[in-house]
């Protein structure tokens, strides 16, 4: 495995646990941590014996978005490296929604900016009941990355999104529970016991029909109704006839837990 110097991860019973690791910047992305993130992506993506991940923050900060910081030290060469920024946080954001394992983000405190993209980018989302989140990114003079003006309206709406983006309306882990951008709100410091609960339950699931849930609703953003069903007929078929289909199906008709490794 690659040694990260912004991340820490670890990989135990099928799980990559990654775990933004800059907490003297509140987890500020900078090029080192996008670029990093995009390699940790594609390991994640390419290894067999990982079934799903777990992404989380070190410290009192989820991520507090890019590093304001290191970016005005970009001097002349600002718009370069930002760009360069965006598009490795973007390259980790297109594989973690299109790898094979679920993907559960686990957000321990402030999300901001490009950490708020980060937050709400898993497949099921926890935060802990003191996490916050905020857009932030105009009163900076900045305008949104991290595919939050694809993904907000899609989960909240056009409105809600408006008044995240422009006005950068702070939420509450309950608010953001409530405004649908948030799985489910943990017991205080139950946090990453909640998450590898859930990767592990994920993990040793079907991964067959895991992926195929991902792919589904991934394209369902982009095809009309039948092409929808379509894909959704051609993704059953492929799934009952492979091992892990055979197996369900078997267990459910002999009444006992099915065994997917």
């Amino acid at each position: 495995m690659t040694d990260y110097t912004t991340l820490k991860v670890e990989v135990n019973d099928r799980v990559a646990l990654i775990t933004l690791s800059r907490p003297d910047a509140a987890n500020g992305l900078d090029l080192t941590m996008a670029s990093e993130l995009a390699s940790v992506a594609k390991f994640c993506d390419c290894n067999d014996n990982i079934s799903a991940v777990i992404l989380t923050g070190e410290g009192k900060f989820f991520s507090a978005g890019g590093d304001i910081k290191a970016m005005a030290s970009f001097g002349d060469d600002v718009s370069l490296k930002i760009k360069v920024l965006a598009d490795d946080l973007h390259a980790a954001l297109s594989t973690f929604a299109r790898m094979r394992a679920p993907v559960i983000v686990a957000v321990n405190g402030m999300a901001a900016g490009a950490g708020f993209s980060l937050a709400i980018s898993g497949d099921i989302v926890l935060a802990d009941p003191k996490a916050k989140f905020v857009m932030a990114y105009t009163r900076a003079g900045l305008s949104p990355d991290g595919g939050s003006s694809y993904v907000l309206p899609r989960l909240i709406g056009l409105r809600r999104t408006q008044e995240l983006m422009l006005l950068n309306r702070q939420l509450s882990a309950a608010e953001a529970y409530n405004w649908g951008l948030v799985t489910q709100v943990t017991e205080p410091d139950a946090l990453l016991d909640t998450a590898k609960e859930i990767a592990v339950e994920l993990a040793f699931g079907p991964p067959d029909a895991n992926a195929a849930v991902k792919r589904l609703l991934l394209e369902s953003f982009n095809n009309g109704f039948e092409a929808q069903m379509e894909l959704e007929a051609r993704t059953i078929a492929h799934c009952a006839g492979s091992d892990h289909g055979r197996e369900g199906i078997a267990a459910f008709i002999e009444k006992r837990r099915p065994d997917f490794s």
